[in-house]
């Protein structure tokens, strides 16, 4: 019945480092008073703190505000993968924008677009209608 032959199967785990090209961070600009900013002054926060940190180089990253929300200042930025560590430090250490002192919170980070569409920890659930509550 057997040949003699030893059949070894052999498995191969490939992990690709850096698989995804992007990398979408959502932020919140936070000021001691109540200020008003537009998405071209958040654009010009970013790169003046990309500046400030990591000077001409760090002006050169190439970062993108796909989303701002100007009455919460919050917006989503998007990031080569390779440029991600410089432009969360030059946000982290942000402290002043024109005179006034600000700080940028890091609220998520992920490849994934779609991923920062909701969030687990500020979901409530929907309250159940009368007609759900009898059943």
């Amino acid at each position: 019945m057997s040949s003699g032959k030893k059949t070894t199967l052999s498995y191969e785990k490939i992990t690709y480092r850096n698989a995804k090209k992007y990398f979408y961070l959502r932020v919140c600009l936070e000021f001691q008073e109540p200020t008003v900013l537009n998405a071209v002054e958040m654009h010009c926060l970013v790169t003046k703190a990309l500046k400030e940190l990591h000077g001409d180089t760090g002006t050169a990253l190439l970062c993108d505000l796909i989303h701002f929300d100007s009455s919460s200042r919050t917006g989503i930025l998007r990031v080569y993968c390779s440029g991600l560590v410089r432009l969360w430090s030059a946000l982290t250490m942000l402290s002043s924008f024109r005179g006034h002192p600000c700080a940028v919170r890091i609220m998520q980070v992920s490849p994934f677009l779609l991923s920062l569409s909701g969030d687990s920890r500020s979901w409530t659930p929907p309250e159940p209608t009368a007609s759900e509550s009898q059943n």
